[in-house]
């Protein structure tokens, strides 16, 4: 397996606006080259002295529901897959801008960060790329939370990952994930965010998915039936309401208008009342075509 030797930036700046997931902010992110041994930095245009924070562990301030850096009290809010993209591709050094407090989420994936950075080039710089060289394996485990993570020497970089949920709908996955430069823009940067529909409420109620809705995230129903009967039946006798209104406003809709809403059914009826038939050839021929229709 060859690894890529020297380290990367891309050719051009490109750009990206939408709205932020959690905070629902209007957003442009914007990646601009930068040189050797920059690194990967964010830059808030919105504040005063527009600072930088660099990405890395160092100023990770929480990870509940996606990865918040900080510094000097600015924060940026789900930099993972502005990051991820960045890493997939292969790059080592670049400046992101952002006008916002969170980048914009897309539809939900990496996918147009990937397309907007791979149109802009990917150049090569002359300085050697700097790897974390594995030598013995490390564990961590989190018995609360289910998670167990396991590091171990490789002559690449491999990440292979298992989730198991108790529902039904997911039960248990699990995939790998080698080649990134080969792999990463068709396989793993279309994979959207998603959500329990139980959960939804709680995260609204945190303050969080103010952006989110079914065209930037995929809701997964984890509720049981009779659950979700109720709701149905709660839409249902809305549906009615609103029709009955709807029927009862065209009811009124003539020169004998009623406010009264209990009158609605015998105006209704009125309207509805099939006329007599006339004898001449073209209304028996009308009439007989009428009876086809309400077939």
């Amino acid at each position: 397996m060859s690894f890529i030797k020297n380290q990367r930036t891309i050719a051009k700046e490109t750009s990206c606006v939408g709205i932020g997931l959690h905070t629902g902010v209007e957003s442009k992110i914007t990646f601009k080259p930068a040189p050797e041994d920059f690194g990967i930095r964010f830059k808030r245009m919105d504040v005063e002295g527009c600072p930088e924070i660099k990405a890395d562990i160092d100023h990770v301030v929480d990870i509940s529901r996606g990865t918040t850096i900080e510094e000097n009290g600015v924060r940026i809010h789900t930099v993972e897959h502005a990051l991820a993209t960045c890493v997939g591709i292969g790059l080592d050094n670049v400046m992101i801008e952002l006008s916002e407090k969170e980048p914009p989420v897309m539809d939900g994936s990496a996918i147009d960060f990937v397309e907007a950075l791979l149109k802009a080039g990917v150049v090569k710089q002359n300085v050697p790329k700097n790897y974390l060289h594995i030598d013995q394996a490390i564990g961590y485990s989190d018995p609360k939370r289910g998670v167990d993570i396991h590091i171990m020497p490789s002559d690449q970089f491999r990440v292979t990952f298992m989730l198991d949920y108790e529902f039904k709908t997911l039960g248990t996955q699990f995939t790998t994930m080698d080649e990134l430069e080969k792999n990463f823009a068709t396989e793993i940067a279309p994979a959207r965010t998603f959500c329990f529909l139980s959960e939804v409420e709680h995260l609204k109620e945190e303050g969080l998915i103010k952006g989110g809705n079914i065209d930037n995230a995929v809701v997964i129903v984890d509720k049981k039936i009779d659950e979700l009967e109720s709701i149905r039946s709660s839409i249902v006798e809305s549906a009615n309401d609103a029709r009955d209104y709807l029927n009862w406003f065209e009811a009124t809709r003539i020169d004998k208008r009623s406010n009264n809403f209990t009158e609605y059914q015998q105006i209704y009826n009125e309207l509805m009342r099939p006329l007599p038939s006339r004898k001449d050839e073209l209304s028996e021929y009308l009439d007989e075509l009428d009876k086809e229709f309400k077939k």
